[in-house]
C-alpha cells in the first residue's frame, strides 16, 4: 500500500478488482498510514501547553483537533452499525462539533474542561485498535461504495486527512516557541534568489471549451465508473455539471510573494477601494497590513512556515485568504485597466483538462519532498505551472450542489451548511494535500477569511459565470408543501396535485386545451402536470409569495432543495428536479403569478380549464370568488374544485362560510352551497368524488385528509 517513495502519501485508493483479503490489507495500510501521519504532525508541538492555548481566537485549541478525528471514526462506525457501542461517551460528545472557523463577530468563548494530552493519546490508541478490528473482522460486503457500511471507514480516513492539513495551518499560526521541526515535517528551503530573481508572471490565452464535472449517481456500481468516480468522494462531488467556458487569459504561474509585494507596497491594505464589505470587515478586525504569514523584522521580510521562520522566499506562492486575493485582483484591475479577477471553478477545471493533468502528474502535493511550498516555476503543467499542488487556489465560485446532489446519510451536514454563498471553492491542493484532496473531482470550500496553505492564480476575462446557489429551504411550511407536491407518497396515497390534474384532464374529454388557470397553485405541481398533458399555456396563481418564488425557482433552475423536519432539530434533505419527474418540457409553458383569488387581475380570462384545489375554505370571501370565476372561463370550459371543507374563522369569517352549518333548521353542506352558487353559470359534470391526500409534518407525524372533488361546465 505504501508508495515506494516513503515521502509520497498514497492517493485515495480504488477498490475494484481486489478480492476480500487484498481489500482488507489495503484498507488496513491506508488507515494506519493516515492515523500515524496525523499523530506525527502533533509531534511538532513542544509542550503540553501548546495543545491548550488557541493558535487563533476563532478556533478551538489543538487538543480538540487531536481528539476530534478519532471521535469521528467512532461516531460514523456507530451510525454504520459496524461497532455496537461507544468507546468514551464523554470524549465523543466533547470532540464531536465545533470545527468550522467562526466569523470574527461570532466568537465562542465557552470554557471546556479539556482532558490531558495523555488521556487523548490513550483514547486514540483505543480507537485505532477498534478500527483495525473492524477492518479485520467485520463481514465483507464487496466493493466499497457509497451504500456500503465500510464507506464509513473511508469517510473517517479522508476526514482525518482534511484535518492533517487544517491542523498544520493552526500549527503554523501558533507561537514559535510551541513548535519544532521533527523528522517527518522538515521543510527543505532552497537557496533564496532574492526578489529580483523571482520569476515574472505572464498571461496565457485559454481557448473556450466545455467542462464536465460530477461523479454521477452515488449509488452506481463503483466498479463500472471511470476515473475519480472509482475512488472515495464527498457528497458534493456527486451529481452532474456541464458548462461551456468562454475563452479567457490566465496567469501562467501562481502569484508569488514577490508579485504580491507590489500590492502591499502600493498601499493595498490601506486603500478601502480594493476591499469589498466583507473584506473590510475582516481586514479591520485582523488589523492586517500584509499577509498573515509575513513577518517584517530588521528592515526585511521573513516567512513563517509550519515550524520555523525563514528569510522571505520571493519565488514561492503567496499564502493569503480569499478576501486578500480578491483585493489584489481589484488593485491589479484598476492599475492595468484589465478585468483581473479570480477564476471560477469551471475555469480551473478547464486549465486542468488542457494541461493534461492526471493523479500521477508530478507536483508538489501528497507530502512529496519538502514539507512546504516550493518555487512557483518548479513543476511545469503544459503551458502553466502548478495547475495542481504547491498551494491551493482560491476561486470566485461559492460552493453549490451539482444537479442530482444527495447528502450522505452518515454525514448529512458535511456539505449542506456550506451552500450558503459564504464558502468559496479552493482547487488543486497544496504540498500537504493527500488522499481524496489531490483529485480533479475534489470540491473543498472554506469561509473566505479562512487560512489554508492557499494562494491564487488570476485570470483576465469577462464577468464570471457564477452558478445559482440553491440553498435548502428551511421554512417548515414551504418544505412541507414542496414534499406534498413533489416528494414521496406516503401510506400508498397517490400524489394529490398530480391526481387532481389527471382527473381534470380526464374530465376535459375532447375540449380544447389551450389555456388553463391553477388558482391557489401553492408550489405548482398541478400547473406542471397540466402543461405536460398538452395545455399550450398554464398560469399558476397563489396569494403566497413564498410559494410562487419556489415555483419560479423550479422553472428557472429545474430543481429546488428543501429541509424536512424529522424530529426536534433533526432534518433530512430533499432535492426536487423537473427532470426526475418528467416535467422538464412543461416548464416553458407555465408561468406563476402572485395574486388574490377573490380579486383576480383582468388578464386572467378566457381559460378552457380552471382548477381551484383546496382553496375555497381558505378564502376571506368565497362567494365573491365563485361569482367571478365563471367570467374567467370560456363557454363549455371546465371548473374543477376540491376541498375538505374545513371551515375556520381564522381564514374565513363565520358569516362567509359556504356551508357546514344548519340553515332553516336543516343541515346545509358546502356541496349544497356550491350547487346554488354555481347554478347560474355552470352545469355539474359527473358525480363528486373523494380524493385523499397526506401531508408530512415530521418523520412520524402526518396529516391524512380527504378532499371532495367536483367538476362544473361553464354554460354555453
Amino acid at each position: 500500500m505504501t508508495s515506494p517513495d516513503k515521502n509520497l502519501f498514497p492517493l485515495s485508493p480504488e477498490w475494484c478488482g481486489l478480492d476480500e483479503a487484498a481489500s482488507r490489507a489495503q484498507l488496513t495500510a491506508y488507515f494506519t498510514e493516515t492515523f500515524e501521519r496525523y499523530e506525527s504532525l502533533f509531534g511538532c508541538l513542544t509542550v503540553d501547553a501548546a495543545y491548550y492555548e488557541k493558535p487563533i481566537a476563532l478556533r478551538h485549541p489543538l487538543i480538540f483537533y487531536f481528539g476530534h478525528t478519532a471521535t469521528f471514526f467512532v461516531n460514523k462506525l456507530l451510525l454504520a452499525k459496524l461497532i455496537p457501542e461507544r468507546i468514551n461517551p464523554r470524549f465523543e460528545a466533547m470532540f464531536a462539533v465545533g470545527v468550522d472557523e467562526m466569523s470574527w463577530d461570532d466568537l465562542n468563548e465557552a470554557h471546556y474542561d479539556w482532558p490531558t494530552v495523555a488521556e487523548v493519546k490513550a483514547y486514540r490508541n483505543e480507537v485505532r485498535a477498534t478500527v483495525l478490528q473492524v477492518i479485520a473482522q467485520a463481514p465483507w460486503q464487496g466493493a466499497i461504495g457509497w451504500d456500503n457500511p465500510w464507506w464509513s471507514i473511508l469517510m473517517g480516513i479522508e476526514h482525518e486527512l482534511i484535518h492533517l492539513e487544517t491542523s498544520s495551518v493552526l500549527i503554523r499560526q501558533h507561537r514559535l516557541q510551541y513548535v519544532r521541526s521533527q523528522s517527518d515535517w522538515i521543510a527543505v528551503v532552497p537557496s533564496n534568489p532574492g526578489i529580483d530573481g523571482a520569476p515574472r508572471n505572464a498571461l496565457i490565452d485559454v481557448a473556450a471549451g466545455s467542462v464536465r464535472m460530477g461523479k454521477g449517481s452515488p449509488h452506481a456500481d463503483p466498479c463500472a465508473a471511470q476515473g475519480d468516480a472509482r475512488r472515495y468522494g464527498w457528497d458534493n462531488e456527486y451529481g452532474s455539471h456541464v458548462s461551456d467556458v468562454p475563452s479567457f487569459k490566465a496567469g501562467c504561474m501562481l502569484v508569488s510573494n514577490a508579485e504580491y509585494l507590489e500590492f502591499v507596497e502600493a498601499g493595498g491594505y490601506q486603500n478601502d477601494a480594493y476591499w469589498n464589505e466583507e473584506g473590510l470587515g475582516w481586514r479591520n478586525f485582523a488589523q492586517a497590513t500584509a499577509p498573515t504569514f509575513w513577518i517584517q523584522r530588521d528592515g526585511g521580510w521573513f516567512l513563517r512556515l509550519m515550524c520555523e521562520e525563514i528569510p522571505m522566499p520571493w519565488d514561492w506562492p503567496v499564502d493569503v485568504n480569499c478576501l486578500e486575493a480578491e483585493a489584489f485582483c481589484r488593485w491589479k484591475a484598476i492599475d492595468t485597466g484589465l478585468p483581473f479577477r479570480l477564476p471560477t471553478e469551471d475555469e480551473w477545471v478547464r486549465l486542468y483538462d488542457i494541461a493534461g493533468i492526471t493523479p500521477d502528474t508530478p507536483a508538489q502535493r501528497r507530502l512529496s519532498g519538502s514539507r512546504s511550498a516550493v518555487p512557483i516555476n518548479t513543476f511545469v503543467h503544459g503551458d502553466f505551472y502548478d495547475v495542481v499542488g504547491n498551494a491551493w487556489q482560491w476561486t470566485c465560485t461559492p460552493i453549490y450542489p451539482f444537479a442530482g446532489f444527495e447528502a450522505h446519510p452518515l454525514y448529512d451536514d458535511f456539505s449542506i451548511p456550506t451552500f450558503d454563498e459564504r464558502h468559496n471553492l479552493m482547487k488543486g491542493g497544496s504540498w500537504i494535500s493527500c488522499g481524496n484532496e489531490a483529485l480533479r473531482a475534489s470540491r473543498y470550500a472554506f469561509r473566505r477569511h479562512f487560512f489554508q496553505h492557499a494562494g491564487f492564480r488570476y485570470v483576465v476575462g469577462g464577468a464570471p459565470i457564477v452558478p445559482q446557489v440553491s440553498r435548502y429551504e428551511n421554512d417548515a411550511l414551504l418544505a412541507q408543501y414542496a414534499e406534498f407536491h413533489f416528494g414521496a407518497s406516503y401510506f400508498d396515497v397517490p400524489n394529490f396535485p398530480a391526481a387532481v390534474a389527471a382527473i381534470a384532464v380526464e374530465s376535459m374529454g375532447n375540449r380544447a386545451r389551450r389555456r388553463a388557470l391553477d388558482i391557489g397553485c401553492a408550489v405548482g405541481r398541478t400547473s406542471f402536470e397540466l402543461a405536460r398533458s398538452g395545455f399550450e399555456s398554464v398560469t399558476g396563481v397563489d396569494f403566497s409569495a413564498r410559494f410562487i418564488n419556489l415555483a419560479d425557482e423550479l422553472v428557472r433552475e429545474g430543481l429546488v432543495r428543501y429541509a424536512l423536519t424529522d424530529e426536534g432539530e433533526l432534518q433530512s434533505f430533499r432535492e426536487v428536479s423537473l427532470k426526475s419527474l418528467g416535467l422538464t418540457d412543461s416548464a416553458d409553458r407555465v408561468a406563476f403569478w402572485q395574486g388574490d383569488a377573490c380579486n383576480l387581475k383582468e388578464t386572467h380570462r378566457d381559460y378552457d380549464l380552471v382548477i381551484a384545489a383546496n382553496l375555497i375554505d381558505r378564502l376571506y370571501d368565497p362567494v365573491k370568488f365563485l361569482s367571478d370565476v365563471g367570467q374567467r372561463i370560456v363557454p363549455g370550459g371546465l371548473l374543477v374544485l376540491t376541498s375538505p371543507y374545513t371551515w375556520l374563522a381564522e381564514h374565513t369569517p363565520r358569516a362567509q362560510w359556504l356551508g357546514g352549518f344548519k340553515r332553516d333548521g336543516e343541515r346545509y353542506t358546502t356541496l349544497d352551497a356550491l350547487r346554488e352558487q354555481l347554478a347560474r353559470d355552470f352545469i355539474p359534470v359527473g358525480e363528486p368524488r373523494d380524493v385523499p391526500f397526506v401531508i408530512r409534518e415530521t418523520a412520524r407525524k402526518f396529516q391524512h385528509t380527504v378532499a371532495q372533488l367536483t367538476c362544473w361546465e361553464r354554460r354555453r
